[in-house]
């Protein structure tokens, strides 16, 4: 199977479920094809963890089931051995056993990530970073493909703690999903696909085909000239004026991978310069912290995005 067919399946089959959110889609499904991790940021009720449950119910395991999915809610009195696990002792064989933590899965949804503490938080940090959990001196990795789909919801502070930089900079993009149009609300009122249409869904994509996929995302052709564009529009966010913290290295390496991963998920095997418009925002904005917060980042992200595109075009 072709790379870009096997994006396109993925589309497909999620658009059974998530009505009328074609572009979110996109930018969602390239984000697995990545390898990277994503926040969605929105009101609550919009469906943000039965994207989560959609995707890891599309993709096979290596025996035809879906995808190990876990679900972590997380809460004020959440422990770090809540989701990586713990060592137990076993008296019949008088040794310690190792039960693994939630986070040791194929897809991982966070919910309400910023309703827990800092410390797990860190825990969190670690297996996203590094793709690993340390417990005591062994090391455990999860499965591959690996990817936590965090959610959180901004308009609700109280009880909450902020997301650190660090643990911002390891989602490669921040997605909304925004309420749906007229048509949608109506099939969703009928229909109701996060209830039995859900339930009902088969995968679609092996998981030998999905690899695939991924690794044929780091053989799409990106310019020379647009690679410079990316690392100009990164270290203009360090430079611009309105921000106090500009994006890192590791947002510029998100940033090649993501626009890679949409060009395959968009059906071509190079980078153009609208792939670079289109992921500029979802894996930039994130990351920076503005003078004034009534400013919009993505505005100004857009700006900049669009000056370094228009000097390519008129050099």
């Amino acid at each position: 199977m072709r790379s870009e067919q096997a994006a396109e399946i993925l589309i497909h089959g999620a658009a059974r479920i998530i009505r009328g959110k074609q572009e979110f889609l996109e930018l969602f499904t390239a984000g697995l094809l990545a390898k990277g991790h994503v926040l969605i940021e929105d009101n609550p009720g919009l469906g943000k963890t039965t994207v989560a449950k959609t995707f890891a119910r599309l993709i096979a395991d290596g025996e035809g089931m879906p995808l190990l999915f876990k679900r972590i809610q997380f809460t004020p009195d959440l422990l770090p051995y809540d989701i990586t696990g713990v060592d137990v002792f076993d008296p019949e064989s008088r040794s310690f056993r190792f039960v693994p933590g939630p986070v040791l899965a194929n897809i991982v949804l966070a919910d309400e990530i910023n309703r827990t503490t800092p410390k797990v938080q860190s825990a969190l940090l670690e297996v996203m970073a590094e793709r690993q959990v340390s417990i005591g001196s062994a090391v455990h990795y999860p499965p591959e493909p690996f990817m936590v789909i965090a959610t959180e919801n901004p308009i609700e502070s109280e009880g909450t703690f902020p997301l650190p930089a660090a643990q911002l900079d390891r989602f490669m993009m921040r997605l909304s999903l925004g309420y749906p149009d007229r048509d949608a609300e109506l099939s969703i009122l009928t229909e109701n696909p996060g209830e039995y249409p859900l339930s009902q869904l088969e995968p679609v994509l092996s998981k030998g085909d999905f690899l695939a996929a991924q690794e044929a995302v780091i053989q799409v052709f990106c310019h020379e000239v647009l690679k410079e564009a990316i690392a100009d529009i990164v270290r203009d966010t360090r430079l611009h004026r309105a921000f106090l913290l500009g994006a890192s290295p590791r947002a510029a390496l998100h940033f090649l991978g993501a626009v890679k991963a949409l060009a395959l998920v968009r059906g071509r095997n190079y980078v153009t310069d609208e792939d670079l418009l289109t992921m500029a925002s979802p894996v930039l904005a994130h990351r920076l912290k503005l003078r004034d917060p009534r400013i919009e980042e993505e505005q100004i992200i857009r700006e900049i995005c669009l000056a370094r595109i228009n000097g390519i075009k008129q050099g």
